[in-house]
Formats: C-alpha cells, sequence, structure tokens
C-alpha cells in the first residue's frame, strides 16, 4: 500500500493548517492510500544543531518521512515565508527522507500572499532532491474558508475531518492529496 504523510509546521492550536492537510489525507485515504500527519506542534524536537546526533524525536520523524511514497508538507505563511516550526523539522531532513518522494505543498495565509511561501518550499524540497508535485495549494484569509476544532465539529462534521467551506479551494486541496498519491504510484 502505498504510504502518504503529511507535515504539519503550524504551532496554533485551531490550526488551519493542520484542518487543510487533513482534508488531503482524507482524499488520499478515500483513493486507498494509507496515511499519516506529523503534527510538528506536537513532538519533542529542539532547535537543529549540526553538531549533535539525535535530538528529541528526531529519528522517529525521519523515519516516518523516508518510510513515505509521498509527503504533503504544509505550512502557514510567516512574513512571507515558512514557519519557523517547519523550517527547524526540515533541518533535520535531507536527500535520505526525500529521495524518490513526490511531495505535494499547501500553504494557509492569514491575509497576504502565499506565493512566496510556496516557492520557498518548493525550493527547499527540490534541495534534498524530492521531486515536487506540479499542484499546489495556497489559501488566503484561511480562517474564514478552514473550519477548525469546535467549529467544524458544529458545522455537521461527521467522517472526522474538518471543513473547508469554499468549494473550490475543498476541491483543490482533495486534489493535491490525489496527485501526491499518483505520483508517489508512479515512483514506486
Amino acid at each position: 500500500m502505498t504510504r502518504i504523510v503529511a507535515l504539519s509546521g503550524s504551532r496554533s492550536a485551531d490550526s488551519t493548517t493542520r484542518a487543510a492537510l487533513r482534508v488531503a489525507l482524507g482524499a488520499a485515504a478515500d483513493a486507498g492510500a494509507e496515511t499519516d500527519l506529523i503534527d510538528l506542534a506536537a513532538v519533542d524536537l529542539p532547535l537543529y544543531h549540526p553538531d549533535e546526533g539525535t535530538q528529541g524525536d528526531s529519528e522517529a520523524l525521519k523515519r516516518r518521512v523516508r518510510e513515505a511514497d509521498g509527503v504533503i508538507a504544509g505550512t502557514p505563511v510567516y512574513r512571507g515565508s515558512y514557519s519557523s516550526t517547519f523550517k527547524n523539522f526540515h533541518d533535520f531532513c535531507g536527500s535520505d527522507e526525500y529521495a524518490n518522494t513526490a511531495v505535494g505543498l499547501l500553504a494557509t495565509a492569514g491575509g497576504g500572499s502565499y506565493g512566496g511561501t510556496l516557492e520557498h518550499l518548493r525550493s527547499t524540497f527540490r534541495n534534498v532532491h524530492a521531486w515536487t508535485v506540479p499542484h499546489e495549494v495556497g489559501i488566503q484569509g484561511a480562517s474564514s474558508k478552514v473550519e477548525t476544532g469546535a467549529a467544524a465539529r458544529g458545522a455537521g462534521e461527521t467522517d472526522g475531518r474538518p471543513r473547508i467551506t469554499d468549494d473550490d479551494i475543498r476541491r483543490r486541496t482533495e486534489r493535491l492529496g490525489w496527485v501526491v498519491l499518483e505520483h508517489a504510484e508512479r515512483m514506486r
């Protein structure tokens, strides 16, 4: 079975990034993938130090990424780029984790643009020999389009998945899960 892992680079309790990643993972699961979410807000991962070996949960997290056929990387937009939480984890990983891996990109913006963030993600993933899929998702004004926590449950969530209220963005996010799965299967 093809394994797809999502990486959430948000530390927010009601993260629109994490919620959108769950929608993409749900679509991949519906298409037959085994899925896993790495919530970087919930792990022990100190600041990367190049002179130290294993730090916190770094080895276990890297193994989960290495064993994945595809990765969906998500981050909130901070100052026109990705979050420091995401960057810190990304510093632990290299081409051993991402070689021959299909990677999809997702960025959630509170109000501003997400284009630079997706560009930065694409560049750094290519630097570690990942294959970034051509379909990407950027969600501008994410807090008004992605329901999280109690808001999602109150809106009739029945399958355990958060809701994206904008139909076009929901379809694009689901498609990200399918596209990553499709390319991961081709690369196996």
